[in-house]
């Protein structure tokens, strides 16, 4: 059986406008901490989330060392569809060993979801002490299932 994980780590840009960027964790839409809270319970890991500060993209490495290279690949391709757009993607590699898996997600999702307070407070989430409006864990509840 390989290693286990002790926890995941996603780091996501900020995205909005400087005005809306003061509190990551605020921003974050509701129905995503709870989506968050069901991975974390599936996977029985916590999950934490590091947002890029306002201005600091140019130090996203994905953006440097993958789409970069994604660019290069559908240079001068129509991009007439989604399964084109994919399949591109998917083609992408370097010398230096980079492959790109990629897939569509089909999958239809709600619009509109509202988050009721009690499933809200059932997300067992944490701000970290240092810079904690941009640094949060979702601990699992401890009721999911482990996958390995």
């Amino acid at each position: 059986m390989p290693e286990r994980l002790a926890e995941l780590v996603a780091r996501v840009m900020a995205g909005a406008t400087v005005e809306e960027r003061r509190d990551a964790l605020a921003r974050i839409p509701d129905h995503r901490r709870t989506e968050l809270q069901r991975f974390a319970d599936e996977i029985a890991l916590p999950i934490t989330v590091c947002h890029f500060p306002p201005g600091t993209s140019k130090w996203n490495k994905i953006e440097h060392r993958l789409f970069s290279f994604i660019t290069q690949n559908w240079r001068g391709k129509p991009l007439v569809s989604h399964e084109v757009i994919v399949n591109l993607i998917a083609q992408t590699k370097t010398d230096a060993g980079l492959r790109v898996h990629a897939e569509l997600d089909a999958s239809e999702y709600p619009l509109g979801r509202k988050v009721t307070d009690g499933e809200l407070a059932e997300v067992n989430i944490r701000r970290h002490d240092f810079h904690g409006d941009w640094n949060d864990t979702i601990a699992p509840s401890g009721n999911g299932t482990v996958i390995y």
